[in-house]
């Protein structure tokens, strides 16, 4: 069913099982899906600023293609299959996520998408969304020793300023060779041969590549070659670039302000079902300034590479652009003019180096709407899109296709034993039993006489009917009794104290050798592919 007609905002939860799967719509339908999406999305007329949707889609698909064929192929072979692509009408199949060195729970998500664009016979296309923060280059390790880990934070470049990837460059090449030899030294005690040690020499032979994110992207794309995953990348830079993205682009800013009380009310819908009270959450409205709109999406240069909020407002058939600081431009463009002037406005200003790049809502409807038949989401992006399908239904009318979202989770291939939690609060329960309770586990010291003139004291004040008057005077009694009993029961306590130690220790040490948070790098290539063989 379409995501319109799908119950709204579901939970999508990561797997809590080593080696288990999170793939939902479930992977036997999906074809089906894709199959459903394109006959959705041919059955929709609607005109973007003179261009209908069915052309502007076909446009954009075979812009798209030719770009991600032409980047990917600077560093990897290209199959017939993608080649043949553009000319062949075929689904298309799309992921994207920020270049990091991902879990192996978002890098599943990579290999899915290739399986499932070789089934349908389309193209497979990850997006590298490099308008996003770098915020930092490390990773966690775990260090130390199987029964006193530790996490360390492993650089892989200097810590710098937050900017987009597109403009994050490696800053030290000596920290960044030797990544892997560090990663691999403090793995030793728990991970025999991590991929890291195939990866990284990979990613070190893309030194003619400009950025830092763009780099290990490349690596990893080479790895999943070696292990057969046939797909295609292409930076959300470039996507920006692309002729059709100007003209959604023009589309999205002639109609502002219906655009913005589409998407914030939206956002209030999903506050009000899910009782959030801080508007930041799941994201921040779209403001206005003094008759500004804010708009979705970003803008920097090259020489100011600090992203800054987009803000718009028409004046007759100009519309004004600007991010209050410096960069902007005028379209000549509005709600009932064709977009090709404007379109070819933003080109021009591209060219100029003024950079406009989608927020991560925006980011998708483009996708969705124009580049693919099928989206596959983490679980982060799942839960986040159906704002998104609600925004397009507002907006546009219409439901998007759907999408669907993978995961899945991995744990380093250390053999432990496993601590049992509910131990721990048996504990805390038995040692706050002893400091209310001690007569119970008072054992033969309860026959003493110290013990029984106690016991008989706090007897006493328990039968006496508590009143407003005598409530303090009866608590106090009691908690009296409670103290003095105390030493009749130390010699448990300090055994509870022990144990409760021991138990938080090793729960402690269960968190670190069982996190899924880890990258892929840090594991070993068969223990990886467990998950693509189950």
């Amino acid at each position: 069913m379409l995501m319109a007609e799908a119950a709204q905002y579901r939970r999508f939860r990561a797997p809590p099982d080593d080696g288990q799967k999170l793939v939902e719509p479930p992977r036997p339908a999906l074809g089906s899906v894709v199959a459903r999406n394109r006959e959705h999305l041919a059955g929709i007329e609607y005109d973007l600023q003179g261009r209908s949707l069915a052309e502007l889609t076909a446009s954009a698909r075979q812009s798209l293609v030719a770009q991600a064929v032409a980047y990917t192929s600077r560093y990897r072979n290209i199959s017939g299959r993608h080649l043949t692509a553009t000319r062949s009408g075929a689904p298309m199949i799309l992921s994207g996520h920020q270049p990091q060195l991902v879990h192996p729970g978002v890098w599943y998500k990579n290999f899915l998408l290739g399986n499932l664009a070789a089934e349908v016979g389309g193209a497979a296309i990850h997006l590298l969304i490099d308008s996003d923060l770098c915020r930092s280059a490390s990773i966690r390790v775990p260090a130390g020793s199987l029964q006193a880990p530790y996490l360390e934070s492993v650089p892989f470049d200097h810590s710098a300023a937050d900017v987009p990837y597109e403009q994050r460059f490696v800053l030290d090449e000596t920290i960044f060779t030797g990544f892997a030899k560090h990663v691999s030294h403090l793995l030793k005690p728990f991970s025999a041969k991590p991929l890291v040690e195939e990866l990284w020499p990979l990613v070190l032979d893309r030194s003619d590549e400009r950025t830092l994110g763009l780099r290990i992207a490349q690596g990893r794309h080479l790895l999943e070659a070696t292990l057969g995953n046939d797909t295609l990348e292409l930076p959300q830079s470039d996507v920006c670039r692309l002729p059709e993205f100007h003209w959604f682009v023009a589309h999205l800013l002639a109609h502002l302000p219906r655009f913005w009380a589409a998407y914030n009310d939206a956002l209030a819908a999903y506050r009000v079902t899910h009782h959030l009270r801080n508007r930041a959450h799941p994201i921040p409205d779209l403001a206005q300034n003094e008759g500004w709109l804010e708009a979705p999406f970003w803008m920097w240069s090259d020489e100011d590479p600090h992203r800054r909020a987009v803000f718009a407002r028409q004046r007759a058939e100009q519309l004004d652009i600007s991010d209050f600081h410096g960069h902007t431009m005028t379209l000549t463009l509005s709600a009932d003019r064709d977009a090709d002037l404007a379109a070819e406005q933003l080109a021009a200003a591209a060219g100029q180096g003024v950079k406009l790049r989608t927020r991560a809502l925006a980011t998708t409807l483009f996708a969705r709407l124009l580049v693919s038949d099928l989206f596959l989401h983490g679980i982060g992006g799942a839960k986040y899109d159906q704002v998104t399908d609600d925004i397009a239904g507002r907006f546009f009318g219409f439901a998007l296709p759907e999408y669907a979202s993978a995961s899945a989770t991995l744990r380093l291939p250390i053999v432990r034993a496993v601590t049992r939690s509910d131990r721990l609060r048996d504990v805390r329960h038995q040692l706050r039993e002893l400091a209310y309770h001690p007569e119970q586990y008072l054992g033969s010291n309860r026959e003493t006489p110290a013990a029984s003139h106690l016991l008989a004291k706090k007897r006493r004040s328990l039968k006496i009917d508590k009143t407003s008057a005598n409530a303090l005077t009866r608590h106090q009694a009691i908690l009296a009794a409670n103290a003095a009993l105390q030493p009749l029961v130390a010699p448990r306590r300090a055994e509870l104290l022990r144990e409760r130690t021991e138990i938080e220790r090793q729960l402690a040490v269960d968190s670190i050798l069982s996190s899924r948070e880890y990258s892929f790098c840090l594991f070993p290539r068969e223990h990886f592919l467990r998950l693509l063989r189950e």
